[in-house]
């Protein structure tokens, strides 16, 4: 059977004077989680004919569409290629593929050209996307590329080509109408929760904002994450079109709307190595937004110690860019740098923050998130219009305070399935807990936002929903010995004391006049 498939695929399939002989063969689907691992299951006879060993690296082509896959060589005896489901999807479910040995991809040539420090021309960079979505590249080999946007770098030319690569790689989503968007590069912990405040308050004045969000890189929570707690955030295309018919504005996870796919390759290499090169943040941000049609944004840039971006010029620097970048591909910006120094309001985690959000919403809530959604939303109406120039916060505090953006945000949990009547106590957060006391009496001095980060992270967050931390003081705070400064929470009891135990190391919050270390250790 292999040897009658190996005729034909000569005759088919190899031009005159081909290098590698590919062989059509039947395809079938093998139900297999295999994570982040591609593979192929293929027989020994099926290896033999290809005269490839366990190991080797295939290019699988079905149709229009051509993966790479690592072969895994069984004992059966099926003249065919197991694809494990997800990539058998990918693959159009086709009754039979074109496999042959892979020998690479100019895609690699070009992610070495970028290593050595030299510039790439948009087709070289859409090459390389394009074989990032068709999993035609490794993880390594994405591992390489995103090394060299953090090492090397990319200048506006190559950063106006990335961001229009991704979105040509993918869908775009047209809603017949003028679209607004908030984002922030984050950085700082607490974050998260501020869009779930802003979006209602955008929508309450009647303009159109379909905010998208990823879930967190390398933060305690992303947005979609925080959204996640309160109502279902992942949808179709064709859903989040029948959405935009319901409500004004909606907050949901980007990733299962093929918006940008390249994006949530990369974020999830760049979760592994805990980088997030600003070239890539760049295009990955104004690639989802226009993908979703945006063409006015209002970004948000936090500023301060231990945050992503740390001093005001570096902010200055960062809002050029975006600015620069935006211009070329027809987006509307406005770069609010705002301050970062210490976690926006008390809660980190997703299911605190979600909590912290409904207080605010409510008429409640810290004053910090309170003032940055209201300004962040006000910025948005003053560039639609609704508000005079200046005058953005006060419209926008009156639609908090008025309750209508709460009312418009009932609206918007109850079209995207959740339950619009929820309240904060109703989000469960981790059953076990920890407190941090503390030591001396004093002043707050600092609340360190990776330090916290970090901790909120070790307790499980995002993953485990109900992770996190609650701050109860903040820098200015008078303390007494023994008083509760901070709560850890996690829903295993191995991961809160592994936090228990960083905090301690870390110390997240400085009381002046406290001893930080003593060396030698005991």
């Amino acid at each position: 059977m292999c040897k009658e498939l190996r005729r034909e695929s000569r005759k088919l399939i190899n031009p005159p004077g081909a290098r590698i002989l590919a062989m059509r063969i039947p395809a079938r689907e093998v139900r297999v989680d295999a994570g982040d691992l591609r593979l192929a299951f293929i027989s020994k006879k099926v290896s033999s004919e290809l005269g490839v060993s366990g190991g080797a690296r295939l290019r699988v082509q079905a149709g229009s569409s051509t993966t790479s896959l690592w072969a895994v060589v069984t004992d059966d005896n099926e003249p065919s290629i197991g694809i494990p489901t997800s990539i058998y999807s990918e693959l159009g479910r086709p009754g039979e593929v074109d496999v042959d040995l892979f020998t690479g991809t100019p895609a690699i040539e070009y992610i070495v050209k970028k290593l050595y420090g030299n510039k790439l021309t948009y087709d070289e960079i859409r090459s390389i996307i394009r074989d990032i979505v068709s999993g035609v590249l490794s993880e390594a080999e994405i591992a390489a590329f995103v090394v060299a946007q953090t090492v090397v770098g990319m200048d506006v030319p190559e950063i106006v080509s990335l961001t229009k690569a991704m979105v040509e790689t993918g869908e775009v989503l047209n809603f017949g109408e003028t679209a607004y968007d908030i984002h922030s590069i984050g950085g700082v912990p607490g974050n998260s929760k501020v869009s779930i405040v802003a979006v209602p308050i955008v929508a309450a004045a009647g303009l159109f904002i379909p905010k998208t969000s990823s879930r967190a890189i390398t933060s305690p929570a992303g947005t979609a994450d925080t959204m996640e707690t309160i109502a279902p955030v992942t949808f179709t295309a064709e859903e989040v079109l029948e959405l935009a018919k319901k409500v004004r504005g909606f907050i949901i996870w980007g990733g299962s709307l093929n918006l940008a796919p390249a994006d949530d390759i990369l974020i999830r290499v760049e979760h592994k190595l805990r980088v997030d090169p600003v070239s890539q943040m760049v295009a990955s941000i104004l690639s989802k937004k226009l993908s979703m049609s945006v063409k006015n944004l209002v970004l948000d840039i936090p500023v301060g110690h231990g945050a992503k971006i740390e001093s005001i010029q570096e902010g200055r620097k960062i809002a050029s860019l975006f600015t620069q970048v935006s211009r070329e591909l027809g987006i509307d910006v406005r770069c609010a740098i705002t301050y970062g120094d210490q976690p926006v309001g008390y809660s980190i985690g997703p299911s605190l923050e979600a909590r912290e959000a409904l207080e605010t919403l409510l008429g409640g809530g810290p004053m910090s998130v309170r003032e940055k959604a209201a300004s962040l939303a006000g910025l948005v109406l003053e560039m639609a219009g609704v508000a005079p120039s200046g005058e953005g916060r006060a419209v926008a505090l009156k639609l908090l305070d008025s309750s209508k953006a709460y009312e418009t945000f009932k609206r918007i949990v109850e079209a995207m399935g959740g339950n619009p009547n929820v309240k904060p106590e109703d989000i469960p957060v981790g059953r076990y807990k920890a407190e941090i006391r503390a030591v001396t009496d004093g002043y707050v001095t600092g609340v360190h936002n990776k330090a916290v980060a970090q901790i909120a992270i070790a307790a499980g967050a995002p993953k485990d929903k109900g992770a996190g931390v609650k701050l109860y003081v903040k820098r200015g705070h008078r303390v007494k010995s023994g008083q509760l400064m901070m709560e850890i929470f996690s829903n295993s009891e191995g991961r809160l004391t592994e936090a228990l135990k960083l905090a301690s190391k870390l110390n997240p919050i400085v009381i002046e006049g406290m001893v930080l270390e003593v060396h030698p250790d005991f």
